[in-house]
């Protein structure tokens, strides 16, 4: 996982690790996650991604940060330096989790443009 430079799928984890089977993967996965040793990231792809947590991270809503998918080769990357601003909710609502995507063309592939 940490020799990825973006964000990973469980598809990416199995074509890296072909002799281990899908299930093995996930279930580790799931552990990672439950440990605060990975995040877990929606990009809208319809795959679940993946990235490593940085040593401090304790996965609380103050410290998410934004993601960034590339319309072009359709990778997801963190962008830790970029925190979710605050949201302010109407009376009532409780917040138990945030999603924050931002689409475009990635550092890579805007080279070839």
């Amino acid at each position: 996982m940490t020799e990825f430079d973006k964000a990973f799928s469980l598809t990416d984890l199995e074509i890296e690790l072909e002799t281990v089977n899908k299930s093995t993967i996930f279930r580790t996965l799931t552990l990672f996650h439950e440990n605060l040793l990975i995040h877990t990231i929606d990009d809208g792809s319809g795959s679940m991604k993946y990235s490593i947590c940085m040593e401090s991270c304790m996965c609380t809503l103050g410290e998410l940060h934004v993601h960034f998918n590339c319309n072009h080769c359709h990778n997801t990357y963190c962008l830790e330096s970029i925190s979710i601003p605050p949201i302010q909710l109407p009376e009532k609502f409780l917040l138990e989790s945030v999603n924050f995507v931002m689409k475009g063309i990635c550092k890579k592939c805007s080279k070839s443009f």
